[in-house]
């Protein structure tokens, strides 16, 4: 598995619509923001897109990994080398939007976010389509956040960690 940046039009829409269903909200998004990728076999296999916003934050606008590949690693080890990336160019607070309940949470909060506030009705008010998950609908957003320079996770270079870290 290699981390690498790239042009986020080089991220297959089908990876991306893994973690954002609607493709109006992606192409929104995707040309302003930084692209860092898991490629594995020269295809990428893991995306990260991020929204530069002020001078020292940014915004997790989409974090995805192909479904074959999930819960081996995969999205962790991108995020922190997407975190060291943004620590690096003096990003000081890294921000996202997520569901009020599944697996991405818990996910968030082991690599140290912390929920900043509840935006209700957010996936009703700004989705098409009902999105649900494990046959629950979502409706409210948690605004997590973190603070990259509390954060400890950007000494190790996580592109050259073995497979199972």
């Amino acid at each position: 598995m290699k981390f690498q940046t790239c042009d986020p039009h080089l991220i297959p829409l089908k990876l991306l619509l893994e973690a954002d269903p609607s493709l109006e909200h992606i192409e929104g998004y995707r040309s302003q923001c930084w692209a860092m990728v898991g490629v594995r076999e020269q295809e990428p296999i893991a995306a990260c897109l991020i929204l530069p916003k002020h001078r020292h934050t940014a915004e997790i606008m989409n974090l995805a990994v192909q479904e074959d590949y999930r819960r081996q690693g995969i999205g962790s080890r991108l995020l922190r080398y997407s975190l060291s990336l943004l620590k690096k160019k003096g990003i000081r607070k890294v921000a996202l939007g997520t569901g009020s309940f599944g697996y991405q949470l818990g996910f968030y909060h082991r690599l140290g976010f912390r929920v900043q506030e509840c935006w209700r009705n957010h996936f009703i008010d700004h989705y098409r389509e009902p999105i649900y998950e494990g046959g629950i609908q979502h409706k409210d957003m948690l605004r997590l956040a973190l603070d990259l320079s509390l954060w400890e996770g950007g000494d190790s270079d996580p592109a050259q960690q073995p497979e199972g870290i």
